[in-house]
Parts: structure tokens; C-alpha cells; sequence
């Protein structure tokens, strides 16, 4: 057995516990709590003594790519296996700064997350949608190319399948199913990076949607939606979506409505913050479209807040050997926007699981029977804000009971 010894334990649900121990066995936690009730230390026993530890850290909006600049239209000249070398990196990176698992929205995670099962590569458990189901001339399709390049790139990218009426997106949801998705990914508005969509616009219909919906369902699947403007996540809501992606336009009947039926909201304020920041590496389109979401974002995090509406944290983070292993930004981000420093970190841990609905593993708090995958940082992070966003801040990280880091 494995005794980990922490002077905080922060459990991912509830309050923290000083002078603790989580005591790990076959990949799985079976104690956790304070030190004065753990197992005893036997012989063949292990024991590690950190600062504080927690449970690993959940990035619930991840896309790998690897793109090196963020222009999606580059994928049309580009090697499929430079892109996932790219990547792998990308996860590493991510590991390195807590991320034990992440829900990856469109992208090559299909492809990608069998090597980590395997042990191949390192990165985060990856339970990963498939190709994004876009609307032609939607969200996902790539505009300034033909038609017939996106759907190539569809197929050897893994980035989306344009579709149109109920036996099309009934046949992608099959496709991306069949290839053991964990989730489906839809484009219900239109976005920032495409070209001449409009973020406030809702794509696909409520019957595409809701038979979309019924037949992720009928595998045990949830239905993860983008949506910018109001009109996309009200259908998208009307329909059985789990959960809202962005949200920048989510106003208090959008918020009462997502209570009322316990859908979850992923922000992903982090890639809005990016965004911003290196507007001069955007497309003309995306500038003017990343500067008019972002007021509106800020303000739908703070309704969603206040309302009660369940968040789970996820960054959105799409160019290659950049911000990948700032993750834990996110964090800081919904502190900013009224949360407690202990629901944010719930946000990150223990509600990462549930934006998979059937799907979820056993993750995302230090509880006995859970899996043993858990970080250690060198200061608690009610105390020291600043260990958010710094990968050399964390020292440890075990997934399943394995460690993947620790001081030399």
C-alpha cells in the first residue's frame, strides 16, 4: 500500500483536512481522511509526505490537434501523424501540471486515448467525443476551404462530420459511436473561428437536435453543446443537452432553465482570456468576433454563478505547444467570477466526471473506492492563489496509483 501523508487534504467535495492521509491500493484510494484514523503503516508499505493533495485536476473542454497557430485552415495542407506528434506533447504537458483526465471535444483524442490506457504515451485519461458534428457551413466546417477538403480533413483529423437533416446527424452520432466516443460533440450556434457564421445564430434545428440527443442516449451517451448566443443553448436545453459549452450569451432564464434540469456549464473563460491576448494572431473574422463575445461571457459566468448552475471546468485550448499546462487557470478564472475557492476546485475535480453523465469513472474526489489519481502541490491553494496555472507547483501526480511525476 501507498501512504500519502499531507499536512492539507483538500477532497475535491467538502472541506479541507489538516494533518491527513490517502492511503492507495491496486490503483484505487481505500482510505482518505485524517491521519489519526488511517491504516497502519506496514513493512512493505510506501510513504510519500507532501504539502497538500488533492484530486487530480479534470480539463472538461480539450481539443488535440495540434495545430502550431490558430488557423483550423492549415489543416488542409498538414500531416496528420506531425499533428498527433504535436499533441502528444500537448498531453505531456498537461500531466506535468495536474490534468489526470480530460473530456477532448473534437480532435484526434479518439486515436489518442488508447496509447495512454496502454501506457504508450503520458497524458491525461482522455474520454474523448470524436468528430464535432457541425451543420454545413456551420461551426465546424472550415469556410474558406471546398466542401470536400472538410470532410477529408473530417476523416483524417478527427476534427468534425458536416450534416444536415435527422438521417445524417443520426448516421455521425453512429460513426463517431462507433469508434467508442464517450460522449457526442454538436455545434448548436456558430463560433469565433469560423469565418462567416455568426456566434449569435442557431445551428442545426431542434429535431436535428433532439435526434441527435435520443441517439447518444440509446448508447449512454450525453451530448455536449457549443453554443455562443441565447437561441443555440435554448434549443440546444429544449433538446437534452448535458452540458453548455462557452455560454457567452447564457442570461438568467437560460441559467434557471439549465437548474431546473441540471445541465452542467463548461465557460472555458480561459480560452476568451488567450484569445484576447494575441488578437493579432487572429483572422480578421475571429477578432472582431473573440472582442464581441468576451463582454457578454463575463457576464453570463456571473449569472451562472449567482444562479447555482452546476460549472465544470474547461479551457478550450486548441494551439499546439501553447497554454497547454496553464490549465489550472480555469481555476482562477471562476474565483474571479464569484466562486469560492473551494467550489472552483470542486468545479475542476469532482464535478469533471459528471459531465459525462453514464460514462463518468469513478474520479474527481479523494474518496475510498474511487481511482487513485491524485496531485500534490507545494502550498495549499486556499492560502497561495498563485500555484494556479504554474506546472513547477506541482510536485506530485499519481494516476490509478502510478506515478507519472515526482522531485527527482
Amino acid at each position: 500500500m501507498q501512504h500519502l501523508i499531507a499536512d492539507v487534504l483538500i477532497p475535491g467535495r467538502g472541506e479541507l483536512i489538516e494533518q491527513a492521509t490517502v492511503v492507495v491500493e491496486a490503483g484505487a484510494i481505500t482510505y482518505a481522511g485524517p491521519s489519526a484514523g488511517a491504516p497502519k503503516v506496514g513493512a512493505d508499505d510506501s510513504v510519500t509526505e507532501v504539502n497538500t493533495v488533492m484530486p487530480g485536476l479534470w480539463d472538461c473542454h480539450s481539443h488535440f490537434v495540434g495545430m502550431p497557430i490558430p488557423n483550423l485552415g492549415l489543416l488542409g495542407s498538414s500531416d496528420p501523424v506531425t499533428c498527433a506528434v504535436r499533441s502528444v506533447a500537448d498531453i505531456g504537458a498537461m500531466l506535468d501540471a495536474g490534468i489526470t483526465s480530460a473530456r477532448e471535444v473534437g480532435g484526434m483524442g479518439l486515436s489518442i486515448a488508447p496509447t495512454i490506457e496502454d501506457g504508450s504515451v503520458s497524458g491525461p485519461w482522455t474520454y474523448a467525443a470524436g468528430r464535432i458534428l457541425s451543420t454545413t457551413g456551420g461551426h465546424g466546417d472550415i469556410h474558406e476551404l471546398p466542401v470536400d477538403v472538410v470532410h477529408d480533413i473530417g476523416c483524417r483529423f478527427g476534427f468534425s462530420i458536416l450534416c444536415d437533416g435527422v438521417p445524417e446527424v443520426l448516421k455521425a452520432v453512429r460513426t463517431n459511436l462507433r469508434k467508442n466516443a464517450k460522449l457526442i460533440k454538436v455545434c448548436a450556434s456558430g463560433g469565433v473561428m469560423s469565418e462567416v457564421d455568426h456566434p449569435q445564430h442557431q445551428q442545426f434545428s431542434d429535431e436535428e437536435l433532439a435526434a441527435i440527443v435520443q441517439e447518444a442516449a440509446r448508447a449512454e451517451r450525453i451530448v455536449a453543446a457549443h453554443c455562443h448566443g441565447k437561441a443555440g443553448i435554448m434549443a440546444a436545453l429544449r433538446t437534452g443537452c448535458h452540458t453548455i459549452e462557452h455560454g457567452s450569451f447564457l442570461d438568467e432564464e437560460a441559467a434557471d432553465r439549465m437548474v431546473e434540469q441540471d445541465a452542467m456549464f463548461v465557460p472555458t473563460r480561459f480560452v476568451v482570456e488567450s484569445l484576447l491576448g494575441q488578437l493579432e494572431m487572429l483572422q480578421p473574422y475571429a477578432q472582431v468576433k473573440g472582442q464581441m463575445v468576451a463582454a457578454a461571457h463575463t457576464e453570463a459566468m456571473l449569472i451562472a454563478i449567482d444562479k447555482g448552475v452546476r460549472i465544470a471546468t474547461g479551457c478550450d485550448i486548441f494551439v499546439s505547444g501553447q497554454m497547454y499546462g496553464e490549465n489550472s487557470r480555469e481555476i482562477e478564472h471562476l474565483i474571479e467570477a464569484g466562486m469560492t475557492d473551494l467550489q472552483a476546485i470542486e468545479a475542476a475535480t469532482a464535478n469533471g466526471p459528471e459531465t459525462l453523465g453514464p460514462q463518468a469513472p469513478k474520479s474527481g474526489q479523494l474518496v475510498a473506492g474511487y481511482d487513485a489519481d491524485v496531485i500534490a502541490l507545494d502550498a495549499n491553494p486556499l492560502d497561495d492563489r498563485s500555484v494556479w496555472g504554474h506546472a513547477d507547483r506541482i510536485t506530485h501526480v499519481w494516476q490509478r496509483g502510478i506515478a507519472r511525476k515526482q522531485p527527482a
